[in-house]
């Protein structure tokens, strides 16, 4: 049988399952806080696991795989970063954040600065990074469920497309979220299942599978410098990553979804047990397909290595052409489905919130726009940012993805983080500091990467292809020299007030 219909058969069933999901989600979304929040009625290992569903994106599944198939242990590394984000996020971020906000991570900002500049900045701040990130996963989807479904490229994009304002329209947070929850679920089952299946050719013997490696594709395989030869653009890279999680409006937003902030830390501590754990297993999953598929077969089906895992696990069901073979590779593919569908929709429903809830309702009416009018302009912008991406996704056809992502992170981390830390940490801290912070964060972390070898290949200008060794601290200094060199603000004396409710929670709800 053809593996395009074994994967259609498991596409429907997910779509289905997410559905009904939707539908069930749909009759609890009576307000804001529901479309927003889920009605911060999350557990912590129910938002732990979705924040790993949210995080855990094609690019990990897929193209960490690659990574590690190709480059050995530089592609460890890459993961090795997305990881240790999230210790910032538990030890800076998780808890100020949760006590402090409402639904968006301006709110946390607006609290003790100028509310008007400081939104619309921070809203513009999340609509880049959103925007970035869910091109790279749009482009993504098209690629890859062409190549394993047979599905033409458009024809994915508006499938994930359509189904992602599905999702957000009718089913808001709650469903968002108990969609990742599945897809993680999902995820993580997959990947149990192929590493079990490798596991037993080396008779569950770790030493065995890199001695292997070793012999196939040599003992520099497993030594650093195949992929980052160049030290500097190694550690600006994990700049970016390390910092870039705690910055992430999309991740931030799910510390909304949990009634306290003693479930927000248990959020995160739940989705490093979950990241944690993948990152290690597809690590051994790259390093499978590195033996047993080769970086040749590998390159030949997809240039930058996304099909590593799906081709391993069709060798590990008995090889191209059988049974077993082609059902493995389908129930790959059906997870490509569900996580880039998971990602996108936590994209649209922060996009959707930074324009609704910050532009509009604190900025243009004021604070002033009632509940259901908050409520129909989240679902109508959630609605426009939806067919925005399926246009964008669908003329972005054939556009190297890579350096979205990166930008994402590096945007977040030189923009987003410093400002952050500096409301939550110091009194001094003003609304000048924070707009020349996020502005000059978000333009040197563009302009660079536009300057450098991942888009001007040969004839970049910027000679590294991560920008955040540069923008992150520009973004730092920045936000300080401008405080300084600027008057206080007349609201400086709530920063006592938000120091309190961000490390007590008293009057989270008011």
């Amino acid at each position: 049988m053809d593996v395009h219909l074994f994967g259609i058969f498991l596409f429907v069933a997910i779509v289905g399952l997410t559905m009904y999901i939707t539908y069930r989600a749909s009759k609890r979304n009576k307000n804001t806080t529901d479309f927003y929040a889920a009605g911060r009625s999350l557990t912590g290992w129910q938002n732990g696991l979705a924040i790993a569903g949210d995080y855990l994106s094609a690019a990990s599944f897929l193209g960490i795989a690659g990574l590690v198939a190709l480059n050995g242990y530089d592609g460890f590394m890459y993961a090795v970063g997305w990881l240790m984000g999230y210790i910032v996020v538990l030890y800076v971020v998780a808890e100020p954040l949760r006590n402090s906000g409402k639904y968006t991570m301006a709110d946390v900002l607006a609290y003790r600065l100028k509310p008007i500049p400081v939104r619309t900045t921070a809203a513009i701040v999340t609509i880049v990074i959103s925007l970035f990130y869910m091109v790279a996963q749009m482009v993504g989807a098209g690629v890859i469920i062409q190549l394993l479904v047979g599905i033409p490229y458009e024809v994915s994009v508006l499938i994930i497309g359509v189904l992602m304002i599905i999702y957000v329209l009718f089913g808001g947070m709650l469903a968002t979220s108990w969609v990742q929850i599945i897809k993680a679920v999902l995820l993580m089952f997959a990947t149990i299942t192929v590493i079990l299946f490798l596991a037993f050719l080396y008779g569950f013997n770790p030493s065995q599978l890199f001695g292997a490696v070793a012999e196939t594709n040599g003992v520099k395989f497993l030594q650093p410098g195949l992929l980052y030869n160049n030290p500097i653009d190694l550690v600006s890279l994990g700049i970016a990553l390390v910092l870039g999680t705690a910055g992430l409006p999309h991740i931030l937003i799910r510390f909304y979804t949990v009634p306290s902030a003693q479930e927000a830390r248990k959020s995160v501590i739940w989705a490093m047990v979950l990241i944690g754990a993948f990152y290690v297993m597809i690590t051994f999953v790259g390093f499978g397909a590195a033996i047993h598929v080769g970086p040749e077969v590998i390159r030949a089906a997809d240039p930058g290595g996304n099909m590593a895992a799906p081709l391993l696990a069709q060798y590990l069901g008995g090889g191209a052409g059988t049974l077993g073979g082609e059902f493995f590779m389908a129930t790959i593919a059906a997870v490509s489905f569900a996580t880039i569908v998971a990602v996108v929709a936590g994209l649209v429903i922060t996009a959707s919130g930074a324009f609704a809830h910050d532009i509009y309702t604190n900025v243009i009416k004021r604070g002033k726009a009632d509940e259901k009018k908050q409520f129909r302009v989240a679902r109508n912008t959630a609605l426009v940012v939806g067919a925005a991406s399926i246009l964008i996704g669908v003329l972005a056809k054939g556009q190297n993805v890579a350096y979205l992502v990166a930008l994402a992170f590096a945007v977040a981390a030189s923009a987003n983080l410093p400002v952050i830390i500096f409301s939550i940490y110091w009194r001094r801290f003003n609304t000048t500091g924070a707009v020349a912070g996020m502005l000059v964060g978000l333009i040197s972390a563009v302009t660079l990467v536009m300057l450098g070898p991942s888009v001007m290949q040969e004839n970049a200008i910027f000679p590294l292809a991560n920008p955040g060794i540069i923008s992150v601290p520009l973004g730092f200094v920045t936000s300080v020299l401008f405080t300084l060199w600027s008057k206080p603000d007349p609201l400086d004396d709530k920063y006592d007030e938000l120091s309190v409710k961000a490390n007590t929670g008293l009057g989270t709800e008011t």
